[in-house]
């Protein structure tokens, strides 16, 4: 169950407050071309959404607890506790995730780019205006 275990519902809940960072990067950044604004937004995505493995240590001597969570977490407590091993892990997976966010930036701007015949050229246009230079009434029958 959802609320019997207290970690699905943190992950959840990190998930959910994660999509409101991610739409808010996004109408942050429209001042930019949609190509970039997309792979920032989704290198953002990445970045938060890669999660890593830790190993934390108890008071007892030998034991160790070990879970998941954010890779930047795990990146910035292995730089804090100058512990190599999780910081590498933590950038590891903090670096794979920005990339493949970057990865799918791309693909959606190339998904939805827009075609060719959705422009129209001005001399078209030009052209199209000067066959009919009247306006034609419509005609029944």
């Amino acid at each position: 169950m959802l609320f019997a275990n207290s970690t699905p519902l943190l992950w959840l809940s990190y998930y959910g407050l994660s999509l409101l960072v991610i739409v808010a990067v996004y109408f942050a950044l429209t001042f930019l071309p949609r190509l970039p604004r997309l792979v920032l937004t989704w290198v953002v995505a990445g970045a938060i959404w890669a999660p890593a493995t830790f190993r934390l240590p108890l008071i007892e001597e030998g034991e160790f607890y070990t879970g998941w969570a954010p890779s930047a977490m795990v990146a910035a407590v292995g730089f804090l506790e100058h512990n190599g091993a999780a910081l590498r892990g933590g950038l590891m997976w903090l670096v794979l995730g920005m990339t493949l966010g970057a990865l799918i930036g791309v693909a959606l701007w190339w998904w939805r780019r827009p075609g060719d015949d959705e422009y129209v050229v001005q001399e078209e246009e030009r052209a199209d205006e000067s066959e009919s230079p009247r306006r034609r009434e419509p005609v029944i029958g």
